[in-house]
């Protein structure tokens, strides 16, 4: 690893200007000068555009402008002690001592992480200290050097030295995770509270660590322990699923998605850009730990299934295979639900003619030239149409997705692609879901060989992609295709030709399905199974699949509307003050089609919520599919109710299985106690607004 800082990229007290612009053009016209930038201007206006974002400024007059640049050739360190200070949008004031960090877009993850060390120990006051006392260009670079040495023999020595897999020291749960520990096992008596967070910025350099420091550091001074996932550039090393399973509240400082965001389903969460991480840790720690006890505070949405995994961290098969799948029907859904309400509102505005030629109308005609039906008829095509091409993507998402979660970013592109070979072969779901599988592993095992560093750079966006869609679309293509068509047409027929009392066994089924876990894998199955057959139905010709989907939602919308009536109603006394507020909303969770309503319930007490909840879902499944209601749309409740076929029976399945569920669970709670609701009410309240609410996701899909 070449060095990052030479003394020709040092200045000391010098004047690059007024503002943040003319100190970041004169850095990179410093690194350009000395051979590591192929043109000034275009590493400047890539810095200028992310400072433009937020500004690099963090307290103790530091900046860091940084960005990644097509015209970098090599990870470079640019310095500054500047003469006057310039405003870099730190809360505490200006900056007299810049760090401008210049990246290629192919940078390794030994530089990544280096760097990162980097920004983590400009928020120490030791080093930033030295930098101001250095005497020469040459002090500077010792420092650095010094600062980072330790950090490039643990990347370069890192391979095959850990028995565990471990990163090194500073990546993200290393330090941060270890300062919690740390934490931990100073404390003396009561239990300290247990955070968690993750930090994330755009460019995954400087701030994601630097948060994550500050972050930690503001806990242990609070009393509290925070293990901190860092989700940048660096090798990401994700907290142990335990530890969020203990955990009492959430902290993301984070400019840009969370990765897996599901494995802190239900925690109590505060949110807030990086910057704030690092600019206001204290407030941000305060916050997560008033959250913590707080029953209303806001709560992280998804599928906890991660959360599932193996205390040591170290997943078995089964329940990666498991987490790859529903990661992918987790990205899936988007697609289906707002392509599923399109397809609804076409029909609506137009009648059900129009799936067959909505793409004639569009063709034929514009707003001003409208169709001879109007104005309506052409909005409904132009809706049904949109919907079709959304849920045309049903499988090639889930696809890329499952190998997303397999290879992470590298698996995307093969993964798309052997979905849509899987559509083209007439394999659907289920080549979707093989198809991920192999694109996936492709992308996995061709990543994992030492490159030289000169390649390391078209691994992941040419050489990655290109093997691993050559292996799995190849697959799928000359032998796998055609046995996995022929099983879904026999899968498809086999539903079509469901009548009577088939149907009646498969609606219970789907509602037992639907409500044993309240958003796990098994649940996950039954809408899944239900929304990859709704674009192949139709009222007249096929259906089958609307009539599963009904069942489906239906019975997904029992739990959260049983533990209302139940809580609210029935038996009042039967349950906690906190369980009554949440039974308070679940009143329009539940009619939402939104489970999470009952998800407090089952995590307090699932002996008791969960068969419950069970019945009366098999009840509505039952009658749904034995009255042939349908669903063209694959959420909302009853707020599409436009689109579903004898609305009616669907109502009445509804409140039956509703009213079966509540009873069930006030008889569960009379006669197999645990304890008296006083009793619960002093011990727990805590526990079911904080730790234990939300270990399982809302049924959203």
């Amino acid at each position: 690893m070449s060095s990052l800082i030479s003394t020709d990229l040092v200045g000391l007290d010098e004047d690059l200007g007024g503002t943040s612009t003319d100190v970041i053009r004169a850095l990179a016209a410093r690194v350009a000068a000395s051979g590591r930038a192929g043109s000034a201007d275009t590493l400047a206006d890539d810095a200028i555009k992310r400072e433009a974002s937020v500004g690099t400024g963090v307290p103790g007059g530091i900046a860091i402008p940084h960005a990644r640049s097509a015209s970098v050739t090599e990870p470079t360190l640019a310095f500054s002690r500047l003469a006057r200070t310039v405003p870099f949008g730190a809360p505490d004031g200006d900056a007299d001592i810049v760090f401008m960090i210049a990246v290629p877009e192919g940078a390794d993850s030994d530089h990544m992480t280096v760097l990162s060390t980097l920004a983590r120990a400009l928020i120490r006051d030791d080093f930033t200290a030295a930098l101001r006392a250095a005497k020469t260009p040459a002090d500077i670079v010792k420092l650095v050097d010094d600062e980072v040495s330790g950090e490039v023999a643990e990347t370069r020595g890192a391979t095959g030295t850990s028995a565990s897999g471990a990163t090194s020291a500073s990546s993200a749960a290393g330090a941060a995770g270890a300062a919690g520990a740390a934490g931990a096992a100073g404390a003396a008596g009561a239990r300290r509270p247990k955070l968690v967070g993750v930090t994330a910025c755009p460019t995954g350099i400087a701030h994601t660590f630097m948060a994550a420091d500050a972050l930690v550091a503001a806990a242990k001074r609070l009393g509290a322990d925070l293990q901190i996932e860092t989700q940048g550039s660096a090798k990401v090393t994700p907290l142990d699923p335990a530890v969020i399973a203990e955990a009492d509240a959430v902290i993301f400082a984070v400019d840009v998605d969370v990765r897996d965001q599901s494995r802190f389903a239900g925690k109590p969460v505060v949110r807030g850009p990086v910057k704030r991480g690092v600019d206001a840790p204290d407030a941000m720690v305060r916050e997560a730990l008033a959250a913590a006890t707080d029953p209303d505070a806001a709560r992280v949405a998804g599928s906890a299934t991660a959360g599932e995994a193996s205390a040591q961290g170290k997943q078995s098969f089964g329940s990666s295979l498991k987490r790859w799948l529903l990661t992918g029907v987790s990205y899936m859904i988007p697609f289906v639900a707002g392509g599923g309400l399109l397809l609804a509102l076409g029909f609506l505005l137009s009648g059900y003619e129009i799936a067959g030629n909505a793409a004639t109308v569009l063709t034929d005609y514009s707003l001003t030239n409208l169709p001879p039906e109007g104005l309506q008829y052409f909005l409904g095509a132009a809706a049904f149409q949109i919907g079709n091409l959304s849920m045309g993507f049903l499988v090639a998402a889930l696809a890329g997705y499952i190998a997303y979660a397999i290879a992470d970013r590298p698996g995307i592109a093969p993964g798309f692609v052997a979905g849509a070979v899987a559509v083209f072969m007439g394999a659907g779901f289920i080549g979707g879901l093989v198809g991920g599988l192999l694109a996936g592993f492709a992308a996995y095992w061709i990543g994992r060989p030492t490159v030289p560093r000169w390649l390391r750079g078209l691994m992941p966006v040419v050489i990655i992609p290109l093997l691993a869609s050559i292996f799995a679309s190849g697959l799928l293509v000359l032998v796998l295709g055609g046995p996995i068509a022929a099983l879904t047409v026999a899968l498809t027929d086999f539903l079509n030709g469901l009548s009577g009392g088939g149907a009646i066994v498969l609606g219970i089924i789907l509602g037992l399905m639907m409500c044993i876990d309240l958003g796990g894998p098994v649940n996950k199955v039954a809408y899944s199974f239900a929304v990859a057959g709704l674009s192949a139905g139709s009222i007249g010709d096929n259906p089958a699949p609307l009539m599963i989907m009904a069942a489906v939602m239906g019975a997904g919308m029992v739990p959260p509307l049983a533990m209302a009536l139940a809580s609210t109603v029935l038996y009042r006394k039967g349950f906690t003050q906190v369980e009554r507020s949440n039974g308070a909303a679940a009143w329009l969770l539940g009619a939402s089609f939104i489970s999470e309503g009952a998800i407090p319930f089952a995590a307090a007490d699932p002996l008791r919520v969960i068969p419950a909840s069970m019945v009366g879902g098999a009840v509505t499944g039952a009658i749904s599919m034995a009255a042939g209601v349908t669903s063209q749309a694959p959420h909302g409740g009853f707020f599409v109710f436009f689109a579903i076929g004898n609305l009616g029976m669907w109502a009445l399945a509804i409140v039956a299985g509703t009213v079966v569920s509540a009873f069930t669970l006030v008889l569960l709670k009379r006669f197999v106690r645990r304890g008296t609701p006083a009793e619960v009410d002093a011990s727990t309240e805590a526990a079911e607004a904080g730790s234990v609410v939300g270990q399982r996701s809302p049924v959203v899909a």
